[in-house]
């Protein structure tokens, strides 16, 4: 199954995608301005089976204003598409994409939060099979 991960931000959107085997998680160009649209037309173009977006929870486990827009966003994406949209928590994937930058990663810092979330939710499909 094709799985299509974003990182949600009001000015952008990060995007990932795995391979049809679930292996690999690849970054995607970053999606400016962040419209769910434009995410649509990524299902559509890469013929995806679900989408995931990570989910903003505090450290705590507590939710704020952004995992609400999430969760906003996440519904207007689901009334475009014909595909799951499900959340995924999404704690420490913009540190992990920053150490990634400084290991010499090229894709942007918001799609390789995307990356290593879609790379947390396949390990964890994985696991759960």
């Amino acid at each position: 199954m094709r799985i299509l991960a974003i990182d949600y931000g009001s000015a952008r959107i990060g995007c990932a995608i795995s391979d049809p085997t679930e292996t690999l998680a690849r970054p995607l160009a970053v999606l400016e301005p962040a419209d769910p649209r434009g995410v649509a037309d990524l299902v559509a173009t890469h013929e995806v089976e679900r989408v995931v977006i990570g989910m903003p929870v505090r450290l705590d486990g507590r939710e704020g204003d952004q995992a609400a827009a999430t969760r906003l966003f996440g519904k207007q994406l689901s009334e475009l598409i014909d595909v799951p949209v499900e959340t995924y928590d999404e704690r420490l994937t913009t540190r992990m994409a920053e150490a990634s930058r400084r290991g010499g990663a090229r894709a942007g810092e918001d799609s390789l939060a995307a990356a290593h979330l879609l790379e947390s939710y396949l390990a964890s499909r994985k696991s759960s099979s």
